[in-house]
């Protein structure tokens, strides 16, 4: 099943590069940039990065890979991806008006892989898997980007999403969302946690 995952992880990544290199707006509908931009832009966004981790990850449990630092990565791609399809589901998805092949790309990033990703994990493992101090260690990624999107961003204009928007929402607003998506990481992690020592190991690991 990770395989599955990392073939569409990837399948996704591609057809939304494609979409960019093309000229499509890149996961919201705006007013097209210079190639170099749109690029710079595509991989600001969290959706793109916790699909690449997810992919990445994917590919490595398929090949049999395991390390501190891929474990690091699968902690990491579970956490963000959860929070990546919660978060377009509730406060992104009723903004977008996507047709064809971006719709197709929208689904299947934040929808698709992060279904396969937890399900995936839920029924094949690999538990246990992660740990309380490895699990911290992940919620360093979200707050770097969420500093770097802010340091863009007020610089630029351009936040990759609107809840981000220091000049259109103030800073009270956007520091409140900041705080609410830092608890959602903090309560996840801690859910991941006790579910990778709770639940019961695969019968594949099992049987390793």
């Amino acid at each position: 099943m990770h395989a599955v995952t990392a073939v569409v992880g990837a399948t996704a990544l591609l057809l939304q590069l494609v979409l960019v290199l093309t000229g499509a707006a890149v996961l919201v509908p705006t007013s097209r940039p210079p190639l170099p931009v749109a690029l710079g832009r595509l991989v600001s966004y969290f959706t793109i990065q916790s699909n690449v981790l997810v992919t990445l990850g994917c590919a490595a449990l398929a090949l049999g890979r395991d390390g501190l630092v891929w474990r690091w990565v699968r902690t990491a791609s579970l956490l963000g991806i959860t929070v990546t399809g919660v978060v377009h589901w509730f406060l992104l998805r009723p903004l977008l008006d996507l047709t064809g092949a971006s719709a197709l790309a929208d689904t299947l990033l934040h929808l698709v892989v992060p279904a396969l990703a937890l399900l995936g994990w839920l029924l094949v493992g690999p538990r246990p898997w992660t740990s309380p101090g490895l699990t911290a260690a992940t919620l360093l990624w979200p707050v770097l980007w969420v500093g770097s999107t802010l340091v863009v961003g007020g610089s630029t204009g351009w936040y990759p999403y609107p809840f981000l928007d220091v000049g259109r929402l103030g800073a009270g607003p956007v520091a409140l969302a900041c705080v609410g998506v830092a608890a959602g990481f903090v309560v996840l992690g801690v859910i991941l946690v006790l579910l990778d020592r709770w639940l019961p190991v695969p019968l594949a690991e099992r049987n390793r």
